[in-house]
C-alpha cells in the first residue's frame, strides 16, 4: 500500500503516447514526469500520476478486450468553469458533454485524444 504522501496513479490506455502527453500537459497542466519507451509516459498534476500507456505495454496487454467501457474519468477541480471551457475551446477541444449543474457543483467532460474522459469541476460557492 502506498503511504498518504505518494502519487495517487491512474492507467489510462491510450492509442498515441505523443498525443496524450501533449493533451495533458498542453491544455490542463501535466508535467511530464517520464517517457522511458514510446510506448509509455508518466504525467504529473498535484499528486495526481497519470500513467500513459500505448498498445504495446504490459498494462495494455493485460486488459481483457471484452471489458466495456465504465464510466470512469479523472476529476480535475477548477477554480472557475466557465473560464476553462472557454480557454479550452479557444485551443481547438470539443467537449463530450454540456456543464451539468447538481447541488455539489458544475461540471463538463473532455476526452483526450484517444477518448479517455476527464471530469472539470467546479465545486458549489
Amino acid at each position: 500500500m502506498t503511504t498518504p504522501d505518494q502519487f495517487a496513479s491512474v492507467r489510462y490506455l491510450v492509442d498515441d503516447v505523443q498525443a496524450a502527453i501533449d493533451f495533458y500537459t498542453t491544455h490542463l497542466g501535466f508535467t511530464l514526469r517520464s517517457h522511458p519507451a514510446p510506448a509509455f509516459a508518466d504525467v504529473t498534476r498535484g499528486p495526481l500520476r497519470l500513467l500513459l500507456s500505448g498498445p504495446a505495454t504490459s498494462g495494455a496487454r493485460a486488459t481483457p478486450s471484452d471489458l466495456g467501457v465504465g464510466g470512469n474519468r479523472i476529476h480535475l477541480i477548477v477554480d472557475d468553469l466557465d473560464t476553462e471551457t472557454h480557454r479550452l475551446s479557444s485551443a481547438g477541444l470539443a467537449f463530450s458533454s454540456a456543464v451539468v449543474s447538481g447541488p455539489g457543483g458544475r461540471q463538463i467532460l473532455l476526452a483526450d485524444p484517444t477518448g479517455n474522459l476527464i471530469e472539470l469541476f467546479e465545486p458549489a460557492r
